[in-house]
C-alpha cells in the first residue's frame, strides 16, 4: 500500500501527498510546441500550468545548455512562488540536472534510465550537500525498479508507460492498470503514474493506488486556461483510496 508522510517537510512544505487529492504534474516537452520561440512558448506553458493548479512542474528539457536550463528553472520556481492559486506554490523539479536543481532552488531532481545512480545522487545529497527536504524521484518500469528505487531512498517513483502514448514508445509496450496495481502494492513511497496519462483515465490510476498522474499533452494541447484549469479540479476531485 502507497503511504503518504504526514509531517511537513523541513522547510515547511507540506509533504509530497496530503492524502486528500492526488498530485498532478506536468512533464515539460519544448519541441512538441513546433515554435522557433520554443522556450520563449515553453515559459508560457509552465506557467499556465500553475496558474491552473499543477502540484508539481517537471523540467524535462535534456537539450538545453546548462545556462538556458538554469535560466528556465528560476523562472518556474519564481513563478511557483508568486502563485495565488496555491498555499504553498507549485514544486519544482528537474529531469536529470543535479546541479541546476539545486542551482535554481528547485524542489528536487528527477531521475532517469540514463541519470547517474539514483543511490549514488540520494547518498550525496542526503550527506548535507542539498537541503533537508530536497526530494529525488526515480523513473521506473518495472516492480523490481520500484523496488530498487525505494531501498535507495528515493522520495517517490514516475512508474510507466501505464498507457499508450508516442513520447514512451521507446520503453516498450504499456504496463497497464493491474501492473501499476502492483507496483503501488509493492512499495509505501509515492507513485505518480505517467506515460498516456490523461482527465480521461486519471480516475483509474488513482483507483489502482497511484498518488497522482503525470502528463505532457494534457497540459500543452489546453485550449484555454479555464479548460485546464477545469481538468486539474476533476483530478484533484477524485478520492484516493490507498
Amino acid at each position: 500500500m502507497c503511504f503518504w508522510p504526514s509531517k511537513p517537510s523541513a522547510a515547511g512544505r507540506p509533504p509530497l501527498s496530503a492524502a486528500h487529492k492526488p498530485i498532478v504534474c506536468y512533464v515539460t516537452d519544448r519541441k512538441a510546441l513546433g515554435s522557433a520561440d520554443s522556450v520563449v512558448n515553453l515559459r508560457g506553458k509552465i506557467r499556465l500550468a500553475i496558474r491552473a493548479g499543477a502540484d508539481w512542474i517537471q523540467i524535462r528539457e535534456k537539450d538545453l545548455s546548462g545556462r538556458e536550463l538554469l535560466a528556465l528553472t528560476r523562472d518556474a520556481v519564481a513563478s511557483a512562488n508568486q502563485s495565488v492559486t496555491q498555499v504553498s506554490g507549485a514544486r519544482v523539479y528537474v529531469n536529470d540536472r543535479l546541479d541546476v536543481a539545486l542551482a535554481a532552488g528547485a524542489a528536487g531532481v528527477h531521475l532517469g534510465g540514463e541519470s547517474l545512480s539514483a543511490k549514488d545522487v540520494i547518498r550525496w545529497c542526503r550527506a548535507g550537500n542539498a537541503p533537508a527536504d530536497f526530494e529525488i524521484g526515480v523513473s521506473c518500469h518495472s516492480i523490481d525498479d520500484a523496488r530498487e528505487a525505494e531501498r535507495g531512498g528515493a522520495s517517490y517513483v514516475f512508474f510507466g508507460p501505464v498507457f499508450d502514448t508516442p513520447s514512451k514508445r521507446g520503453f516498450g509496450p504499456p504496463q497497464g492498470i493491474s501492473t501499476l496495481a502492483e507496483v503501488c502494492g509493492a512499495i509505501e513511497i509515492p507513485v505518480i503514474a505517467i506515460g498516456g496519462v490523461s482527465e480521461k483515465n486519471a480516475r483509474e490510476c488513482v483507483e489502482a493506488g497511484a498518488a497522482g498522474i503525470a502528463a505532457i499533452r494534457m497540459f500543452q494541447d489546453a485550449q484555454s486556461a479555464e479548460d485546464l484549469a477545469d481538468s486539474v479540479a476533476r483530478i484533484h476531485a477524485l478520492k484516493i483510496t490507498r
